[in-house]
C-alpha cells in the first residue's frame, strides 16, 4: 500500500513552472529521499503534499487523502519538521511536547505517557525542564523530531532536518528516523547532504522542477557508473538549464 501517490503534479507561478508534472509513489514505512539543488522545486512539491499549497494541475494522495479536497485530513495524518527550528524556545522540552500534544487533539493521559516515553527514548532526562533556547542545536532538533512524531502520524515530512548539526548528531538523528520507520511510519526527507541519500530506501532527484532520476541509491550509482550519490547528483545537476549561470 502506498503512503503517498502523485501523478502529473504541477505548480505554476505565472509563467514560471516550479514543479513540472512529477509522478511517484512512496510505500508505507519507506524512507524516501527527495533531493535536488536549491530552486529545483523540492519545497514547493512538499508544500503541495502537506496541503499547504494548491496544485495547478495533477493529482496526489497522502495517507489516503486527496491533497486538493481533503487538506484537513492530510494535515491530521502527517508530521512536519522544517529545516529551521520552529518550536517555542521560551518553553522547556516537556512543555513543547505537552503544548503540541494538545494542538494535535490528544488526551491529557496520552500526552503525559507520550512525553515520558519521548524523554526516555531521546535521553533528555537532564534537559527536559530547561528552556529550549538554552540547548545545543542537536538537542533542539531531537526535540523537534519528537514533537513532529508525537501524535504517531502515518507520514512525517522532514525538510533538511540535519542542516547545521554536527556529524554525530546527524547520525543519531538518522537512527531516530530508522526507528520511526521500523514502527511503520513513512519518512519523506529532503537533504542537501548527498551522503545521507545513502540512508534512504529510495531517492528521487529533481532538476528544474522535474524528477530526473528515481531508484535505490545502489541502482542509481550503478546506472550512472559512479561511486557515490554526490557523483550522481553532479551528473544530473549539469543538465540544468540554469547550470553555469
Amino acid at each position: 500500500m502506498s503512503a503517498i501517490e502523485v501523478k502529473n503534479l504541477t505548480k505554476n507561478f505565472g509563467r514560471f513552472v516550479a514543479v513540472d508534472s512529477i509522478s511517484f509513489d512512496v510505500g508505507a514505512g519507506e524512507i524516501f529521499g527527495f533531493l535536488g539543488a536549491n530552486g529545483a522545486g523540492k519545497t514547493t512539491a512538499m508544500r503541495m503534499l502537506c496541503g499547504l499549497l494548491a496544485p495547478t494541475s495533477g493529482t496526489g494522495q497522502v495517507a489516503g487523502y486527496d491533497i486538493r479536497r481533503q487538506t484537513d485530513m492530510v494535515k491530521k495524518n502527517i508530521g512536519y519538521m522544517s529545516q529551521k527550528f520552529s518550536l517555542y524556545e521560551d518553553l522547556s522540552a516537556m512543555e513543547n511536547m505537552e503544548l503540541f500534544g494538545g494542538i494535535y487533539g490528544m488526551k491529557m493521559r496520552e500526552i503525559s505517557a507520550k512525553t515520558k516515553e519521548a524523554v526516555n527514548e531521546l535521553g533528555l532526562e537532564n534537559e527536559k525542564k530547561q528552556p529550549v533556547q538554552s540547548l545545543p542545536l542537536g538537542i533542539k532538533q531531537k526535540i523537534s523530531f519528537a514533537v513532529s512524531t508525537f501524535h504517531s502520524p502515518k507520514i512525517i515530512f522532514l525538510d533538511e532536518p540535519t542542516g547545521g548539526v554536527d556529524p554525530i548528531s546527524r547520525r543519531l538523528f538518522w537512527e531516530m528516523i530508522y526507528k520511526a520507520s521500523s514502527k511503520g511510519m513513512t519518512a519523506f526527507v529532503t537533504t542537501h547532504y548527498m551522503d545521507e541519500a545513502e540512508y534512504c530506501n529510495r531517492v528521487s532527484i529533481m532538476v528544474d522542477g522535474q524528477i530526473k532520476a528515481m531508484d535505490t541509491p545502489r541502482n542509481l550509482r550503478e546506472s550512472f557508473h559512479v561511486k557515490s550519490m554526490d557523483d550522481v547528483f553532479q551528473v544530473l545537476a549539469r543538465s540544468s538549464k540554469y547550470s553555469g549561470k
